[in-house]
């Protein structure tokens, strides 16, 4: 046989070498637009102001964000076993909503530390009956799984639109709806770190949460507490869902989008998909944002519509091509 013939194996580069300068890409250009104009050439006092002041803690805001909203929604698919939900296709944005508005009424001097923990704890419990609503309902379908965590949302969202109407609030509950970073500043999106925290620590307990994944009665045979894994993971997708309502707003679908795409290239092992949902959050919500600042340059788009456009044709295309697979 001659050495033509032979087939040598190919070498692939690794992903991250085509992820990491994408990423790094979309935040220098998410650096530099904006309204007021950069001289990176010579860059005086008023530029570094504008840099260090706006443009680097929105950008880090939005990094931050997207990290732990997807890795959130990767967390919430595997307790519930199921591919199309997130913290918003769940009741548990909603919920952290009701907490936030009622501690708006009863404690409006309360620090935001404070307000985030009240807002987590009503979050918590939503996903709990969330959960227990899952057990209680029979399902005959996959699609049922988010159909309900919507209807949840629902009813929850008219208690929040009835409270708010009545007590003139209307504006601030349109306000932690919609995300919008425009009016991220330094020292108003340093809370975002906690989230980026927690989905570090679920990077460093993904091997549970895989097996949690797999059932009750499997995780139990292998020895492993069920209930505090399941309360545990919910306890971290509250945390960084209230986190997130309180600083930016919600983000809708950002945690089913992502965590489906990886899952098409990765399978389902979190440990291994985990840092990758995470960049892939951070990577769109920043192209999502420069998206929205240059469609209406010099005016913005808020990044909770444009990602909620994106998002909801994504989660449209999901159940088509599950009903496909079942036809």
């Amino acid at each position: 046989m001659s050495v033509n013939t032979l087939s040598l194996p190919k070498r692939r580069l690794p992903l991250w070498w085509l992820a990491l300068p994408v990423f790094l890409l979309l935040f220098a250009l998410s650096l530099l637009i904006g309204v007021a104009e950069l001289h990176l050439t010579q860059l005086g006092e008023r530029d570094l102001q504008i840099l260090l002041i706006s443009r680097l803690p929105r950008t880090l805001a939005l990094v931050l964000a997207g990290m732990s909203l997807a890795v959130a929604g990767l967390l919430m698919q595997m307790l519930a076993r199921n591919r199309f939900v997130e913290p918003s296709t769940t009741g548990t944005v909603e919920c952290a909503m009701l907490g936030l508005l009622l501690v708006t009424l009863l404690a409006p001097a309360m620090p935001v530390m404070g307000k985030m923990l009240i807002a987590s704890v009503f979050a918590l419990a939503g996903s709990l009956v969330f959960m227990a609503l899952l057990r209680a309902v029979p399902l005959h379908s996959t699609v049922m799984v988010p159909l309900i965590g919507i209807m949840f949302g629902g009813v929850v969202g008219a208690v929040i639109a009835f409270i708010a109407y009545r007590l003139n609030l209307m504006q601030s509950v349109a306000n932690w709806t919609n995300g919008d970073f425009s009016a991220i500043l330094r020292g108003r999106y340093e809370l975002l770190w906690i989230g980026a925290a927690l989905a570090v620590i679920a990077y460093l307990t993904a091997d549970r949460f895989t097996v949690a994944g797999m059932g009750r009665d499997f995780a139990t045979n292998l020895g492993l507490n069920y209930r505090w894994v399941l309360l545990f993971g919910l306890a971290i997708v509250s945390m960084i869902s209230a986190v997130t309502v309180v600083t930016t707003g919600v983000i809708p679908f950002l945690g089913l989008v992502v965590p489906n795409v990886v899952s098409l290239m990765m399978g389902d092992h979190l440990r291994r998909s985990l840092p990758w949902v995470a960049i892939m959050g951070a990577a769109l919500v920043l192209a999502c944002d420069i998206l929205g600042r240059l469609l209406r340059y010099p005016y913005e788009i808020p990044i909770g519509t444009v990602f909620g456009v994106i998002g909801s044709a994504f989660f449209i295309y999901l159940l088509l091509r599950r009903s496909e697979g079942r036809s």
